[in-house]
């Protein structure tokens, strides 16, 4: 009746059910379609947690309101990406919070890009946190990157702009629908960011306003698709120290730009170098030598990450995430695989040339 775009958008409607759970259910049931038509090949393994909650339906309300999403992307040239689909960025499939899928307009090759940096601060730029931002910009602008950030006031504009101004292409990750621009003064930007190789991206339906408790949950998917976060002013609390603080759970590195210090919007950048959350970084040069972004063999790691099945991509980003990752871990995060199957994969990978084992029964990439 409903066709496997529907279901998958569906998906985001069932409350009762955390990321997670929905992944395993996917994983057992083989599509979103088969969560919500043949719940036997689910409901008897996926945790006890969930034994008690209802099972997934269309309800009228659902088939409503996915109805209207699916018009609104036809009409306005909006795509979903799903957690399952080969270009879901294989950062943010890693980690455990990412969202089963997303809206999103503009060029998708943009999520495997080799080198992502988010760049996030105070909505009250002053004028040193701007010429900090075309500084580290203009200088990152001679490696080959992307970068990511908000499009809130402030730093975020600054690093679109700026990221525009040096051809870099640049995604837009929005805390309200892909049917609003906020704030409407980056409409403009907004534009342009598409105009120029780039995306917007929003978990939320098209006509989803800027609620202020959206943001916050937006800036893990900022931390997710990055390989750095650079903090470039910012107080003790907000958002930019939300998202320094989600990039170190996926173990992401994190750098801060230093400030004046009588004046408290840098205090934030200050803290996180303090307590050895963030390093401190004063040029875009440094930020690629600490990254090692001046090498070539990223573009060979993509080429290879590519030729992976999303089985194998998922034990490649676990083990790029941790550097240097023993076999307990892996299991633990591939959801209690079996040492045979994980074995096989290992293999498999180190024969391809994309990990390499270490003492102690660990590994990491081999680039």
């Amino acid at each position: 009746m409903y066709s496997e775009l529907f279901y998958r958008i569906a998906i985001q409607y069932l409350t009762d059910y955390r990321a997670g759970a929905i992944r395993e259910m996917l994983r057992l049931s083989g599509s979103a379609g088969n969560i919500f038509k043949s719940p036997e090949l689910w409901t008897k393994k996926v945790s006890n947690r969930y034994k008690n909650k209802p099972l997934p339906t269309i309800t009228k309300e659902i088939e409503r309101q996915v109805e209207h999403e699916l018009r609104q992307m036809e009409k306005n040239g909006i795509s979903y990406c799903f957690y399952t689909d080969e270009n879901y960025p294989f950062r943010l499939r890693g980690c455990a919070d990412a969202p089963i899928g997303f809206f999103y307009k503009g060029e998708a090759s943009i999520f495997q890009h080799p080198h992502i940096i988010a760049m996030v601060g105070t909505r009250n730029a002053s004028d040193y946190g701007r010429q900090c931002v075309r500084k580290i910009v203009r200088e990152l602008g001679e490696t080959n990157l992307a970068t990511i950030s908000g499009l809130a006031y402030g730093i975020d504009t600054e690093a679109h702009s700026r990221s525009l101004e040096h051809g870099i292409p640049t995604i837009a990750v929005m805390g309200c629908g892909l049917g609003t621009i906020y704030p409407s003064q980056n409409a403009t930007i907004a534009s342009r960011i598409l105009e120029n190789g780039g995306v917007w991206i929003s978990e939320y339906g098209y006509d989803t306003p800027p609620d202020r408790n959206n943001f916050p949950k937006r800036n893990r998917i900022i931390a997710g698709m990055a390989d750095a976060v650079l903090v470039v002013e910012t107080g003790y609390k907000g958002g930019s120290i939300i998202t320094a603080y989600i990039a170190q759970s996926y173990n992401r590195d994190v750098f801060a730009i230093p400030g004046s210090i009588f004046t408290s919007q840098n205090d934030g950048c200050h803290n996180l170098i303090h307590k050895n959350i963030a390093a401190l970084v004063t040029s875009g040069h440094e930020i690629i030598s600490l990254m090692n972004w001046e090498k070539t063999g990223v573009q060979q790691q993509m080429q290879l990450f590519a030729t992976l099945d999303e089985t194998e991509q998922a034990v490649t980003e676990i083990i790029r995430q941790g550097k240097k990752v023993t076999i307990d871990i892996i299991t633990e995060k591939m959801n209690g695989m079996s040492p045979s199957k994980l074995a096989g994969i290992l293999l498999g990978l180190e024969l391809k040339g994309v990990i390499e084992s270490r003492p102690g029964k660990s590994y990491s990439l081999s680039f």
